[in-house]
């Protein structure tokens, strides 16, 4: 019969089985030392005949081989060798070739937690890890255009202590809201949103609450396939400190279907930086709008009242229901001695957190400012507002572009202080309640300040001044 080769790689430990004396059959015993041998699969064994290695053209059942065909009995064996399994402890680099590798043979469970790191991907092999992959906006608390810091917040909504943050309370204590520089030690973070209590609520009402939360436009959130059989999970990370330790909730609501799901964490050490990471799954009901409304929100829960509580914890997406919403939450009202500081909320599509994904300040800072915008940008100093043009003798005008277009035409608040008007012949100090708006869009302002100074084609500048301020939102 005819035999064909094979080459062989090198391994250590082999066993020398006995040579076979062949009579014309095409089965055979193994044996070693005389004793019906049974190796572990017929892949372990080199077999040699009339000089020629056989590949792999014989099967193995127990200790009998079957070469197919009728060996001649002149022909003769040269050797049998065995190559126990696991002998070979290490693989060296480039040994296992994709070919070599069956269709789907590498599972998810075969792979232990951690076992793929950065170290081990190829630059590029992971796209879009840093392309904005954090859903929530200013999640290192870097940016607070308002203030950094707010006091006698007992109600209302809303209170914003950094930008996008907003802090939702109804009867239950009293705070101080603000941006600090107490974060995690080696994490890269340099503020965090602390929430002081400065008055307590040992008893809260039965609807009294107390939310940190970010909403969220739909048309951000398109390719987390809510509603679809495609869901994608979501995982939030934070970094969390309390004196106040226990547990407490962090919700995922749906605004556009009423759908939530919420999930604890533990605060497990006193005063002491924690990082939490909690995985929801994807909703396969209810698609979010495509637009720039409010379609989503994280709620961090801090303390609520029995109709939030009183329920059971829906850890699974459902339709909204109150009483499900805070159960098991600690009342961080409770004692004047509570505080509350988190930093590096990230939510991100996925069942795993990734490290927090760090904007440059500048880029930070104008996704904010889609949603507020504050004129004059530094506090008390005078500030030109823009240049206007008197076209009857009796009434000015001046158009003022946004530093970035707002999510929406914004509404426009103005504080004390003072605005002026100043032409080529005269100036005039005018009310903020006489600085009308004739025209706004997302992207500009068209203002009258109601002057009767000036002649017709007069050109002139308008100017802030003694603290006052224009403040522009289009917060969802």
């Amino acid at each position: 019969m005819p035999y064909v080769g094979r080459s062989t790689d090198k391994i250590s430990n082999v066993e020398v089985l006995d040579n076979i004396t062949f009579d014309g059959s095409s089965s055979y015993t193994l044996q070693k030392g005389g004793s019906n041998f049974t190796p572990s699969s017929a892949n372990t064994l080199l077999v040699s005949i009339d000089g020629v290695v056989q590949a792999g053209n014989f099967t193995v059942s127990g200790s009998t081989i079957d070469f197919g065909t009728a060996v001649a009995g002149t022909s003769t064996c040269d050797f049998i060798l065995h190559y126990g399994i696991g002998l070979i402890t290490t693989v060296s680099d480039g040994t296992v070739t994709n070919a070599k590798l069956a269709d789907s043979s590498v599972t998810a469970a075969k792979i232990t937690d951690a076992t793929i790191t950065a170290a081990k991907l190829a630059s590029g092999t992971v796209q879009n890890q840093s392309a904005f992959k954090n859903i929530i906006i200013n999640g290192d608390m870097s940016i607070a255009q308002r203030g950094t810091s707010f006091s006698g917040i007992n109600s209302g909504s809303p209170n914003f202590g950094v930008d996008r943050f907003n802090v939702e309370v109804s009867s239950l204590g009293t705070w101080t809201i603000s941006q600090e520089t107490d974060v995690p030690t080696g994490q890269g973070f340099a503020k965090s949103l602390k929430l002081d209590c400065t008055t307590a609520d040992a008893s809260p009402s039965a609807d009294d609450l107390i939310v940190l939360t970010q909403n969220i436009e739909g048309q951000n959130l398109q390719y987390l396939k809510k509603g679809t059989s495609n869901a994608e999970s979501i995982t939030l990370s934070f970094w969390v400190k309390s004196n106040k330790t226990g547990t407490y909730i962090a919700e995922l609501k749906d605004v556009d279907n009423n759908r939530t799901i919420n999930k604890s964490y533990t605060i497990n050490s006193s005063n002491t930086w924690e990082k939490k990471t909690i995985t929801y799954d994807g909703d396969t009901t209810g698609t979010l709008d495509n637009d720039n409304g409010k379609s989503f929100q994280l709620n961090l829960w801090l303390g609520g009242g029995s109709n939030w509580t009183s329920g059971t914890l829906q850890t699974s997406w459902g339709t909204n229901t109150q009483a499900n919403r805070q159960v098991g939450q600690v009342n961080l009202a409770d004692s004047t001695s509570n505080d509350w500081y988190v930093t590096g909320v990230q939510l991100e599509a996925g069942t795993a957190a990734s490290d927090f994904e760090f904007l440059p300040y500048d880029v930070n800072l104008r996704r904010c400012q889609r949603y507020f915008q504050t004129y004059p940008l530094d506090g008390d100093q005078d500030y030109p507002i823009c240049n206007m043009a008197n076209w009857n003798g009796s009434t000015y005008y001046g158009k003022f572009d946004f530093i970035v277009p707002f999510r929406t035409a914004p509404s426009w608040t103005r504080t004390a202080g003072g605005h002026r008007l100043y032409t080529s012949n005269s100036n005039a100090l005018i009310s903020s309640a006489s600085l009308e708006k004739v025209d706004m869009t997302s992207t500009n302002i068209v203002a009258n300040p109601s002057s009767t100074i000036g002649s017709a084609g007069e050109a002139g500048f308008f100017w802030s001044e003694n603290g006052a301020k224009n403040e522009f939102s289009a917060e969802l």
